[in-house]
C-alpha cells in the first residue's frame, strides 16, 4: 500500500493538469459569457496591467488567461504544484510564495518576470484568505513594477460550490457567465507610511464594487 501510495504521489501531478486543462475546456467552451469593460485590460494603452481576482473564481479565470504573456503567484504549498503546472501548461509562467511562505521573494520574482514583459495574474485575497480581503502583496507589486491593477471577477447564473474557506465556484455546464472588469488603479513607486493600507483599502472597494455588479447581473449579492 505504501508503494501504491507513493506511485500515486508522483504520478497525479503529471496526470491531473492535462486532465483538468481538457474538462476545464469542454466545460468553459459550453458556457455564454458576457464580458464587460475588457478594454481595461491595457489601461492608458499599455499593453500590460496586473490582473487582480478573488480566489472563489480561480477557475474560469485562469482559463482566460490561457495562452497570455503572463506570470502568476501560485502558494507554496504541496496542493499549488497542480495549479502550477496546470498554468504551465496553458503557457503561464509561475512564480511560488503566499503570504506565509516565501512571499516576499515570490513577490520580487513575480516583478522580475514582468520586467521582461509579462503581465501578472495575482490572487486578491491570497491562497489562505480571509475571503474577498485584498491582501497588501499586489499593492508592493504595483509599486516596484509601476504597472496598474485591474480588478476582475465573473458571476454564473448556475454553478457547483466548493466546502471550501473561500466557497470556490465552478460554473455548470451551459451556464451564462458574466466577466466583468474593474477601474484600473495605479500605485506610486514611492509608498509612504500608511499609503499600502490606503491603496488596499482603495483596491479592496473596486473589487467589491464589480462583485456585486457581477453577482447582480443575475439578482444575487454574491457567490
Amino acid at each position: 500500500m505504501a508503494l501504491v501510495t507513493k506511485l500515486l504521489s508522483r504520478l497525479l501531478p503529471h496526470i491531473i493538469p492535462p486532465l483538468y486543462r481538457l474538462v476545464s475546456w469542454l466545460l468553459f467552451s459550453s458556457c455564454r459569457a458576457e464580458k464587460v469593460n475588457m478594454g481595461n485590460l491595457q489601461p492608458n494603452g499599455d499593453a500590460h496591467c496586473i490582473m487582480a481576482f478573488w480566489h472563489y473564481a480561480v477557475f474560469y479565470t485562469l482559463h482566460l488567461c490561457r495562452g497570455m504573456s503572463a506570470v502568476a503567484m501560485v502558494s507554496g504549498s504541496s496542493d499549488g504544484e497542480y495549479v502550477a503546472r496546470l498554468l504551465r501548461g496553458i503557457g503561464i509562467a509561475t512564480v511560488r510564495g503566499s503570504r506565509g511562505k516565501g512571499g516576499l521573494v515570490a513577490l520580487k520574482k513575480m516583478a522580475a518576470a514582468m520586467a521582461e514583459g509579462r503581465s501578472g495574474a495575482i490572487v486578491a485575497d491570497g491562497s489562505q484568505g480571509p475571503a474577498l480581503v485584498v491582501q497588501a502583496g499586489v499593492i508592493l507589486l504595483a509599486s516596484r513594477t509601476g504597472q496598474a491593477i485591474v480588478p476582475i471577477t465573473w458571476s454564473a447564473n448556475r454553478y457547483f460550490v466548493f466546502n471550501s474557506w473561500d466557497r470556490t465556484i465552478l460554473p455548470k455546464p451551459f451556464a451564462r457567465l458574466y466577466l466583468l472588469c474593474g477601474e484600473p488603479l495605479r500605485v506610486p513607486a514611492e509608498l509612504g507610511k500608511g499609503d499600502i493600507e490606503r491603496y488596499r483599502l482603495q483596491l479592496e472597494e473596486r473589487m467589491m464594487a464589480i462583485y456585486r455588479q457581477a453577482w447582480g447581473h443575475f439578482g444575487k449579492d454574491g457567490h
